[in-house]
C-alpha cells in the first residue's frame, strides 16, 4: 500500500493551484493509485544529477513521496557511476562498482533504494554493457577486455571517442560484467535495469540469454527485471527476442510519432502508425515501453521537447501514450510539460517551478486511469471507433473510450460503436488545466462528440 506522503513546499502549491476553480464537475481523485497487475505500471526516468537543485541521492530520496503520490511504479536511474572526463557522459563509466561521488556514496543509494520500496516502487539501474570510459583503469590492467582493429588499437565504438568497446569474447571481461550486475543486487538491492545499446553487434544473443537466466535466479523472492533499449520487433534486432527481456523499447512507435504528427490533422495517418506498432508487437515474445520523450529524444541532436517533437498534438498523444498499448515511460519534468532540454552530461536541473498546468493534470489523471483500468494493461486489445470527422481518432479498450481531435478546429463527431448506457467522462481537455474532475453521461447509441481544437477526451463506461 502507498503511503499519504508529506509533498515539498513547491509541490503542495502546484497541487494547490491545479485544485482551485473547478468547474461544476465532480472531484476526479487521482493521487495515489495503486496498479491492479504489473501490467498497469508507469516507469519514471531520472537523472540524479538533475532531478534536484543539489543533485544527489539524498535530495532525491526526499521526493520520493511526490513520485508516489504522482504514481510511478519502477523509477529508472540513469548511470550513477563515476564518469570519464573527455566528455562527463553518464554513458562513459570509470568504475561499474562504485557511485558517482557528487551524487553521494553507496549507503546513500541504499537509502534511496531502501526508501523507494517503503513507497512500493521498484528501482532499476542503467547499465552500460558495450563500452567504458577510455579513461577506465581496465585499460590499462586489463587491455584484454577491449575489443581491438586490425592495428591492435581500442575502438571506439560509432566513433564515439569517450569510450572503447568491450570484448565479450574475453571470458575475464563476461565474468567482471556480470560481477558488477550482481554487485548492485546484494549492495543496493535494485529491483532490475535498463540496458543500453543492446543492438550492439559485438555483444553475443548468449550472453544475454545467460546472464538474464542467471541473474531472475539469483535471489530466491527477489524479481530482477530487464529493459532493451532497442526495437526488438525491428527485423535488424529481432536476434534478440529469445534473450529474455520483460520490455523493449517501443523506438520505430515513437520515431514515427515524432517526425509525422507535430502539425499532422489526420486519423487515419495516426491509425497506419498505430496498427504497424500492434502488429509489431504480435511478433515478439516481449511486452513493450511506450514514450514519448526521454534523454535522448530531450538533448541529442539539437534537442526536443514535446512541443518541438509534437506541436499542439502534444496533450492528446500524451493521452494515446497511457492509454493505447504498452507500459508508458515518463522523463522528469515531462509530467510538468517537458519545457526545457536538458544537457545530461552536465546534469542540467529540471525546472520544477515551470509548469503547464494541462499537462501535469493530464499525466496525473492519466496514471489514475492507467493504474485503475484493468482494459489497459499492456496486453488487453485495442478497438477502432469509426467517426464523422477526419481529425478525430477513437478507440476502444473494455470499458474505456478515447477520443483524440487532431484537427486544430472544434468538431462535433459521431463516433460509431460506442455503445448506450451510462459513462464517466475521466479527462476533458476543455477543463483539465483547472484541475482533475469527472462528469457523468448518459449516451444513446453512438453519440455524437464535442471536442475542442487539438483535444481529447476520455469516458469509462459504468
Amino acid at each position: 500500500m502507498r503511503k499519504i506522503p508529506f509533498l515539498t513546499m513547491i509541490f503542495v502549491t502546484v497541487l494547490l493551484l491545479a485544485a482551485c476553480d473547478k468547474p461544476k464537475d465532480s472531484v476526479f481523485n487521482v493521487d495515489n493509485t495503486d496498479p491492479v497487475s504489473v501490467e498497469n505500471r508507469v516507469i519514471y526516468q531520472l537523472n540524479i544529477g538533475a532531478f534536484t537543485p543539489e543533485g544527489t541521492f539524498k535530495a532525491a530520496e526526499m521526493q520520493l513521496a511526490r513520485l508516489d503520490t504522482l504514481g510511478a511504479d519502477i523509477l529508472w536511474l540513469m548511470p550513477i557511476y563515476p564518469r570519464g572526463e573527455t566528455k562527463m557522459s553518464p554513458y562513459a563509466a570509470l568504475d561499474n562498482k562504485a557511485v558517482n561521488p557528487s551524487y553521494g556514496t553507496i549507503d546513500d543509494l541504499k537509502s534511496f533504494v531502501a526508501t523507494a520500496h517503503e513507497h512500493g516502487m521498484k528501482v532499476w539501474l542503467d547499465w552500460v554493457p558495450n563500452h567504458v570510459a577510455i579513461e577506465n583503469p581496465w585499460t590499462r590492467e586489463h587491455p584484454e577486455y577491449f575489443t581491438k582493429n586490425k592495428k591492435g588499437k581500442m575502438i571506439n565504438p560509432h566513433g564515439w571517442e569517450d569510450v572503447y568497446e568491450l570484448n565479450y569474447q574475453d571470458t575475464g571481461l563476461v565474468n567482471a560484467m556480470n560481477t558488477a550486475l550482481k554487485f548492485w543486487i546484494d549492495q543496493a538491492d535494485v529491483d532490475g535495469f535498463r540496458c543500453d545499446y543492446v543492438s550492439s553487434p559485438t555483444i553475443p544473443v548468449k550472453y544475454w540469454e545467460n546472464i538474464i537466466t542467471e541473474l531472475k535466479g539469483y535471489k530466491p523472492g527477489k524479481e530482477i527485471e530487464f529493459l532493451s533499449e532497442t526495437d526488438i520487433s525491428n527485423p535488424e534486432n529481432i536476434r534478440i527476442d529469445s534473450c529474455g527481456f520483460d520490455y523493449d523499447y517501443a523506438w520505430d512507435f515513437q520515431g514515427q510519432l515524432a517526425w509525422k504528427f507535430k502539425d499532422n490533422d489526420q486519423a487515419d495517418s495516426l491509425r497506419i502508425i498505430c496498427d504497424k506498432f500492434l502488429n509489431a508487437t504480435k511478433q515478439i515474445k516481449n511486452r513493450r515501453m511506450v514514450y514519448l520523450t526521454n534523454h535522448d529524444q530531450n538533448y541529442n541532436d539539437g534537442g526536443h521537447t514535446l512541443e518541438a517533437f509534437y506541436g499542439a498534438n502534444r496533450y492528446a498523444l500524451t493521452v494515446l501514450e497511457f492509454t493505447f498499448t504498452g507500459m508508458p515511460l515518463l522523463y522528469q519534468g515531462q509530467e510538468i510539460g517537458d519545457l526545457d532540454t536538458l544537457n545530461y552530461f552536465l546534469d542540467s536541473k529540471v525546472k520544477w517551478e515551470q509548469i503547464d498546468y494541462k499537462m501535469f493534470n493530464t499525466v496525473r489523471s492519466l496514471i489514475a486511469l492507467h493504474h485503475v483500468q484493468p482494459s489497459l494493461s499492456s496486453d488487453a486489445p485495442v478497438e477502432y471507433l469509426r467517426t464523422s470527422q477526419p481529425g478525430v481518432f477513437a478507440y476502444r479498450r473494455g470499458p474505456v473510450v478515447v477520443a483524440l481531435n487532431l484537427s486544430a478546429e472544434s468538431v462535433q463527431a459521431k463516433i460509431n460503436g460506442i455503445e448506450a448506457g451510462k459513462y464517466i467522462q475521466c479527462l476533458n481537455s476543455k477543463n483539465i488545466a483547472r484541475g482533475p474532475s469527472s462528469s457523468t453521461y448518459k449516451f444513446k447509441q453512438d453519440p455524437e462528440l464535442e471536442l475542442e481544437a487539438k483535444g481529447y477526451a476520455v469516458y469509462v463506461r459504468q
